[in-house]
């Protein structure tokens, strides 16, 4: 989630990547603004297709690449392109930072000049429903075989597709595993005694136990205000299974009135009422926020994507031993099987067709798949790729990797991803009716109106492409 120049969260408000959020405002279509044509890459420098070499890089290729610059960074594309400059193709890779990849690249994208990968994360992301006829295919890096000489696609986690994948085309390759739950500090709940929730019936014992101690269950910040969507939704997807996800996802009238989302804004309702949501968030940038939760130990729990642990790694309290657990069901009759995550493919990196040099831009990709790269990202960003095999037992020493680790395990193949918000670029809309709940200014009624109001309007809109989701 792009904040502002100097301050940047993660990926795409709830991907998370991994994926994005504004998209375009809504009644307003960007496909006026595409390039004519798009689909097929354009000739670019050809050099000799080979084992080493599966896209034909020329030698001394010339990369230009574009990363959103979120709590991820950008370092670790330029350690791939370091990896890849010392190839045999020695080519020269620029990696450029951005926070605003829609501003910045459309015009690019128009004038049929756009760089040769581009990590379409953030806030200011390009909606993927106006592009998608001008991105490459990806299927033939899944295909590839990595630097160790392994097919990649056998390298990976299952379901790394889903997310980047728009109708019949796989057009985004989401480079980090990004798992979604609630987040709190052993450290902080071994020492009080607090016990950690197992479904949204526990969590009124565990606020009333949290304000005896001075403490609040939740908090939150302005621009971070849909992470509480994204738990909510989350919830009821272990809870209610396809039921929950496919109408939301597939924007049908009703969606937000389903009983199980229902039934959690209620208790939602009641923990906001009852004080156990910290005030003020409305008014608070959301790092600010976050680090009341992670240093000042303000808040027992915190909702967000795995980047949580990385972006406040400066501002999180000693002994604080960060772990997650998956978002909760709304109680024991949850339709899904135990253990179903929240978690995919984050970061979605694409390869335009018109790019001067879309071969080496998948170039860049597979080094970035590969062990030495992937492993690289684990260890310094404490967060795991899509590679699989990489995290050790210990997580480099990260209580939070190893959470993840340890929830994908139990997952196995119970996994799911929500793609529609950022796929039609709800979010901004969305984040002013999230922090009036919040903040206890808007009841469970007012807010299922709003909220499907949005998804309506979406819905109603012939100048915006829908896209089904499966």
């Amino acid at each position: 989630m792009e904040l502002n120049d100097a301050s940047v969260s993660r990926r795409s408000l709830l991907r998370g990547a991994a994926l994005a959020a504004v998209l375009v405002p809504f009644g307003v279509s960007l496909a006026s603004c595409a390039a004519p044509g798009g689909g097929t890459a354009s000739a670019g420098p050809q050099g000799e297709v080979s084992a080493d070499n599966p896209f034909g890089v020329a030698a001394n290729a010339k990369v230009d690449a574009v990363v959103f610059d979120g709590g991820y960074g950008i370092d670790y594309v330029e350690n791939a392109a370091k990896i890849m400059e010392k190839g045999k193709s020695a080519a020269s890779v620029k990696v450029s930072a951005s926070t605003k990849i829609a501003q910045e690249l459309q015009p690019r994208f128009v004038s049929g000049n756009p760089p040769d990968l581009v990590d379409n994360s953030g806030a200011n992301s390009i909606g993927f429903n106006t592009i998608l006829d001008q991105l490459e295919d990806l299927t033939d890096v899944l295909d590839a075989k990595n630097l160790e000489g392994e097919k990649i696609r056998d390298t990976l986690y299952g379901g790394v597709e889903k997310p980047g994948t728009f109708g019949d085309k796989f057009a985004a390759l989401n480079y980090v595993m990004t798992v979604y739950g609630l987040w709190y500090s052993e450290g902080l709940f071994t020492k009080e005694g607090f016990q950690v929730p197992k479904s949204w019936q526990d969590l009124k014992a565990l606020g009333a136990a949290a304000k005896e101690k001075g403490k609040y269950l939740f908090l939150w910040g302005k621009e971070a205000a849909t992470y509480y969507q994204t738990f909510v939704v989350n919830s009821a997807v272990v809870q209610g299974g396809d039921d929950v996800r496919l109408p939301l996802e597939n924007l049908k009238e009703n969606c937000w009135s389903n009983p199980v989302i229902q039934d959690i804004l209620t208790v939602f309702y009641e923990l906001i009422q009852a004080g156990y949501v910290k005030p003020g968030g409305s008014g608070t940038q959301f790092t600010a926020a976050q680090a009341q939760w992670s240093l000042d130990q303000e808040a027992l729990l915190y909702p967000s994507g795995s980047w949580i642990e990385n972006e406040m790694k400066d501002q999180t309290a000693d002994g604080f031993t960060m772990k997650g657990i998956g978002d909760l069901p709304l109680d024991g009759s949850q339709k899904s099987p135990a253990g179903t995550l929240r978690a995919e493919a984050g970061e979605p990196f694409i390869v335009p067709s018109k790019a001067k040099n879309p071969a080496a831009g998948k170039e860049l990709l597979r080094v970035m798949l590969s062990k030495e790269s992937a492993t690289w990202f684990a260890k310094n960003k404490l967060a795991p790729t899509i590679v699989k095999g990489i995290v050790p037992d210990d997580g480099f020493g990260s209580t939070a990797l190893v959470s993840q680790k340890e929830l994908l395990d139990a997952a196995g193949s119970n996994v799911f991803t929500i793609k529609a918000f950022n796929l039609y670029g709800m979010n901004s809309d969305q984040l002013p009716i999230w922090n009036s709940f919040l903040d206890g200014k808007m009841d469970v009624a007012t807010i299922t109106a709003q909220l499907q109001a949005l998804t309506d309007k979406v819905r109603n809109d012939s100048s915006i492409q829908k896209i089904e989701i499966k």
